[in-house]
């Protein structure tokens, strides 16, 4: 089976490493904003439309945080990955998905993508203030009793 092995932890064991990694992480903030191209028509054979599925596909592609670094050859490269695609869903080529998936992959598509890429993509929920944290012992201990007797 084609692959690249296993993924990158998300997690360091060593503290030194895991703030090194942080450093070398390309962040993109996900803004929802459209990017790219649109399908071109009269690219497919007999005046055919591109497949829904295919469509759908693409728009999650241009709406995709990734979209804000993609320069001309990337969306050339994605279109002849749609027309991939399109054949896929059209005339159920399944085996035309391994190649699909492993071009999808070159440019983030699932997390264990993104972990090799290096990249960081970061939502609203990201960057919202994390939740207070008791400051001494003695104020988690209170906490920690407060939660115990209600769950009693």
């Amino acid at each position: 089976m084609a692959g690249r092995g296993m993924a990158p932890k998300a997690t360091r064991s060593r503290a030194r490493d895991s703030k090194a990694r942080d450093a070398e992480l390309n962040r993109v903030e996900d803004d929802d904003e459209i990017r790219g191209p649109e399908l071109p028509e009269g690219v497919l054979p007999d005046q055919e439309s591109w497949h829904p599925r295919t469509v759908q596909w693409w728009e999650t592609w241009r709406r995709s945080a990734q979209a804000q670094v993609f320069i001309d050859t990337d969306w050339d490269f994605l279109l002849d990955t749609a027309l991939l695609h399109h054949v896929m869903w059209t005339k159920g080529r399944w085996e035309f998905a391994s190649e699909v998936r492993l071009r999808a992959a070159k440019y983030g598509a699932t997390p264990e993508d993104r972990m090799r890429l290096k990249l960081k993509i970061e939502t609203p929920a990201d960057r919202q203030p994390a939740a207070e944290t008791p400051r001494s012992t003695s104020d988690r201990r209170k906490n920690l009793r407060i939660v115990s007797e209600d769950a009693g």
